[in-house]
């Protein structure tokens, strides 16, 4: 699949690519230095973070000869969005059973 048409979720499906994102979150690192955490090939290395960069989880920057990768928040804020969205739809839930339990309550009070 190409890297440009993961999707967010598809991007962190790999448990690599969320170690390199854990990694990534204490500071900025070299792909040298990341690859040097994982029992693969360089380009192996550089093939996943060709995916988090294409679906804006990191920037790359070029310092001197190394290339450095620094988390960027454009690949998160998709996650963000979509779980944003079953958190409203599920407090809504809740917030009708509060309100349903607690009619109920009432009526048992009233009675």
């Amino acid at each position: 699949m190409n890297a440009q048409t993961l999707d967010a979720f598809q991007v962190i499906a790999d448990p690599s690519r969320r170690q390199m994102m854990m990694m990534l979150s204490k500071d900025s690192m070299t792909i040298n230095a990341l690859a040097e955490n994982f029992d693969m090939s360089r380009p192996a290395v550089s093939k996943h973070i060709k995916i988090m960069y294409n679906a804006g989880f990191i920037s790359i920057k070029d310092i001197g000869r190394e290339r450095y990768c620094t988390l960027r928040q454009d690949g998160f804020n998709e996650l963000q969005n979509f779980i944003s969205y079953f958190d409203k739809f599920w407090i809504g839930k809740l917030k009708k059973l509060e309100d349903l339990l607690n009619n109920k309550a009432k009526d048992k009070d009233g009675k």
